[in-house]
This record gives C-alpha cells, structure tokens and sequence, in this order.
C-alpha cells in the first residue's frame, strides 16, 4: 500500500515571484525598481524577525538575477518565468551557480575563505554566481575581516545576499557595504487574508475566528502562520474551527477574558479563583491567557479614549464597549500593566496556575480606590456604624478621640476649627474634619477630602447630599469624587452623593490646620535651637550659622 506524503504548507505556498510575495511592498518596489533599471548592487542585507520572507526573496532574486525565459533568450527581468532551467532549478535547490550557506553551522574563517575562493570563478551556467549567507550575524570576528573586501568589490559575476535576524551583532564595516532592507512582521489582518485564500485553494473549511487565533498565535510570521494551520488542519480532522484551534493552543477564549473582568468589576475573588481553577483543568496555557487578557484590556482601554477604534466586525465589539464603560479609565491603565508585567513572575511561582491566580489577585487587591480588605471587615462589624454616629449625639467626645487616633502631639489646633457648637443644631451633620480623616482613602482622594468644607449635609431614607466647598476645584475630577462618595457610602452604609462647588472655604479646611500644626511645629523647634546652649556657644567661638529652613520637627 502506498502513502503519499503532502508537502507542508510553508513550503507548497513559498512565493515564487514577486508578485506573490505578501506584506513586503517596500522591498519589492526597491528591488523591482533595481532589476527593471538594470541599478544592481553587488551586495544585499536582509533583516527581519523569523518567517517574514528572507530566504524566499533571496530565491527570487537569483532566479530575476538569472533568467533567460522561455526561449532562452530573456534578460534579467523583475518577473522570472518560472519556466526556464535556471528558474525550475532555483526552486528545486539544485541551481549550481546558486549557494545557500547557514552561518550558524559554518561560521569560522576557513569555511568563508573556501567561500571566497570559489567565488573567483566565473559561474558554469548562468549570468551570476549568488551566494546567499543566512544568519549571517553568526559568523565569526575573523570570519567576518576575511570577506571584507570581496564584499566591497566583489568579482563582477558574483552578488552576495546576506541574511540575518539580529543585524545588531553585524559589525559596521559590513552593513556600510550593503543595500539593508528591514522586512516588517505580517500583521495579524493581512496574515489571515492570506490564509483564507490558502485553504480556499486547498478546500478546507474554516471560521474566520480560528484563523485569527492562529495569525496572532504566529508573532507575525508567515512561515509559523501556516505551519500553525498545518498542525490546525490535522488536529481539527475537518474544518478549521476556533474551538479547535484554542484547544490546540491552550489559549483562552473571549468569554473566558470577559468572566475574568465582570468578576474583578464585581470584587468576587472565588470567581477569579474558579476561573483559575477551570483553566489549570482544562490544561491551558496561563502565559499565553495573560497575553489574550492584555491584548483584550488594551482594547477596552483603547475603547475609552477613542471609541471609533473598536471595529464592528469584531465578534466581542459589544462586550468591548460594556466593559470600557463598567471600568474607569485608571483601572484599565492598572489591570493592562498588572497582566503585562506579571508575565515574567510566572516561572517565579511554584506553578503557573498559582502564578496566575495571584496575578487576578492583585489586579482587584490593587483596583484603585478598593481598599476593601480593611473597609469590608469593619463595615461588616458593629465597630464602623459608631464611628459615623459619634459625632451626632456627643461631638466633643468624638473631638477628644480623634487626637488618640492620629500621633500628632498638638491634637487642639485640630478641635479648634471643628468647634461643633454650631453643628450641634443638626444632630444628622457630621463633623467633617474629623470624619475625612477616617476615611479609608488615599492619593488624590485623600488631598480633595482634605481641601473641602462641608457646606450642606441633607440626610433622607433614600441617602444623603452632601454639598462641599473646595477652593482647588483641579483635585475635584470625576474619579476622584466617585471615590470620595463610594468611601461615605461605605462608612455610613447608605447612598452618599457628593457635590462639589468652588469657593473660598469660611473656615479651615484639614489641609490648612495640617499646615497649620506643622508651622507651629517648626517654629518651636527653630526656637529650642535657638535657645539651646550648645548651639549659642558655636555662635559665639565660631561664628556659626542655623541656616533658615533647614530644622524641621521630629
């Protein structure tokens, strides 16, 4: 019985011509240009990450370098025939006047000094000898001195092709004796289009979706691109779907992406860790699951700032769109960098899961302004209700422990401004000072709860208005308010809306008696240097200095 072996894909669908080179335009026009003009170069450079077309581009250009078409009378042409000996041996690799050589396993100065040597004789059978040097960046230091000045002035019958994926590595005298050409990796939309047409021509079915997994699975190599559909198509035994190609991969679908933010939106950490858990079952990949969940919140962030970004076609256009409205902006800023570095930890971990696990973790520890860890046990307690209702039956009492709180030694400049004498009519209005500094806020919403004073305080079933007075209206931005009413409603467990309004305050706000007590503070302590004997003494028998500003209080 007999079994016919089917060529792979990346090497049954390598470009032949120019014309069906994909993704490399600018190349192609140079060199089109070059050949059509009869401008040639003696020496070319290629770069470019892996399978982004440098071999194949070097095959084309030894077949447009040597054609002689059809009839044998051609010239050189930026469109070989195909057809000719010299093009049909080209392809088949048995071209004598053609030579492949990898520098990675012929690296030394004797293999590039045989090189040369044989490059001195005219080619046997075609315009020009190509020699065409892949990886080029390994070649030795030695081995790169010997081809120095056949590189630059080479015999006229022979070009050189270079190739390499890390043109840092290739010294200077070598690159300035090159035309360079920087291939571009493939982007994702043009990989699939390429696909599409490839498997329509083989007559293998396929979802659009699968072959988007796959492009993006590819790191924008063609040549990956379609040995991934290769292993796809045999994995899938039929049509190509983008259930099979996930569990191919070990990549996370859509919905599971969009699980993971509804749970870090709602602060339920047993779902993040259930999610977890499924994905550790079902044996997926978390390395590439944080890359899928950045990519995704990059979307959503995107989403945010220019809505127009997010494209109809996309399947998850509509979810995109729920969540970038469900997270503020600084949140998805946080979840996007939380992902992107918590990669490298990974091999850190005692396994992925858990390495993953905690990443999901730390995104809702640290979600801006969810200081939930403390909040929540002290709200789910009887101990947080009293501290919101001290102020309103005995205001004093609350001004005396507020002091024992805070370290600060001079807690009365603190009670002076908040005298509740005249709050007392209103046994529903708190005292402001004392209770922004038990709130469990921090940053710009700590600074803004410092730089108001309470104006009104209107307390119904349904909630309570709060009306504030800031004179810096700059800290007063949506988030920062958000926040500030997410923490008063968190403290007296019921809706608080916070209004605010620009204008001198009457009183002192937290930051001005903060201020305050720090002056007072610094000024005793220039005065106890002042004062002090010692320091006195080195005034006298030295003619020392206290430089003005530089004491400050312990």
């Amino acid at each position: 019985m007999e079994y016919m072996t089917a060529l792979a894909l990346a090497r049954s669908w390598r470009p032949k011509t120019f014309s069906q080179l994909v993704g490399q335009d600018h190349v192609v026009k140079a060199l089109t240009h070059a050949l059509d003009q009869g401008r040639l170069h003696h020496a070319w450079l290629f770069t470019g990450t892996r399978g982004v077309g440098k071999t194949t581009i070097a095959r084309i250009m030894a077949k447009a370098l040597n054609c002689t078409g059809e009839d044998g009378q051609g010239r050189m042409t930026s469109e070989p025939c195909g057809k000719c000996p010299a093009c049909l041996e080209i392809d088949a690799g048995r071209f004598v006047d053609y030579i492949e050589m990898d520098a990675a396993s012929n690296r030394g100065v004797d293999d590039i000094a045989a090189l040369l040597e044989k490059a001195a004789y005219a080619p046997s059978n075609a315009r020009y000898k190509v020699y065409m040097i892949d990886e080029v960046h390994m070649l030795t230091n030695h081995a790169f001195n010997a081809m120095l000045k056949t590189l630059e002035e080479p015999p006229e019958h022979v070009k050189f092709i270079l190739a390499t994926t890390d043109p840092q590595k290739i010294p200077v005298t070598i690159l300035s004796r090159c035309l360079q050409f920087n291939l571009k990796q493939m982007p994702v939309p043009l990989i699939v289009e390429h696909l599409e047409k490839v498997l329509a021509a083989e007559k293998v079915e396929c979802e659009t979706n699968a072959l988007r997994v796959l492009a993006k699975a590819a790191q924008g190599s063609m040549r990956d691109a379609l040995s991934l559909t290769d292993q796809a198509i045999a994995y899938a035994a039929g049509k190509v779907s983008e259930e099979a190609v996930r569990g191919m991969l070990g990549t996370l679908d859509d919905a599971y992406l969009i699980k993971i933010l509804d749970a870090l939106i709602a602060k339920d950490g047993a779902t993040l860790l259930a999610i977890s858990n499924e994905m550790g079952e079902r044996s997926m990949s978390f390395s590439l699951a944080l890359a899928d969940l950045s990519s995704f919140i990059q979307k959503i962030a995107a989403a945010q700032i220019v809505p127009e970004s997010v494209l109809e076609d996309w399947p998850e256009a509509a979810e995109i769109r729920r969540l970038a409205s469900a997270l503020t902006k600084e949140e998805a800023q946080l979840f996007y960098q939380i992902s992107i570095t918590s990669r490298p930890d990974l091999s850190l971990a005692p396994d992925e899961q858990t390495g993953f696990a905690m990443t999901l973790l730390r995104m809702l520890a640290f979600r801006p302004g969810n200081e939930t860890p403390g909040r929540a046990v002290g709200t789910s307690s009887n101990s947080a209700p009293p501290v919101a209702s001290a102020p309103r039956p005995s205001a004093p009492a609350n001004q005396t422990a507020a002091p024992v709180r805070s370290a600060a030694p001079a807690p009365a400049p603190v009670a002076k401004p908040a005298v509740s004498a005249p709050t007392a009519s209103s046994a529903d209005r708190p005292d402001w000072h004392t209770l922004v500094r038990q709130l469990p806020v921090k940053g710009l919403v700590q600074q803004l709860a410092f730089q108001t004073e309470l104006q009104d305080w209107e307390d119904s079933p349904a909630g309570v208005r709060a009306t504030v007075v800031t004179p810096m209206p700059q800290l007063a931005s949506e988030a920062s308010v958000g926040r500030l009413a997410d923490a008063l409603t968190a403290h007296f467990g019921k809706p608080v809306k916070v209004v605010i309004e620009k204008g001198e305050v009457e009183g002192k706000t937290v930051a001005k008696v903060d201020a305050q007590i720090h002056q007072e503070k610094r000024q005793n302590a220039e005065q106890m240097i002042a004062q002090d004997p010692f320091i006195q003494q080195l005034e006298k028998e030295f003619g020392a200095k206290v430089v003005g500003g530089s004491v400050k209080p312990i």
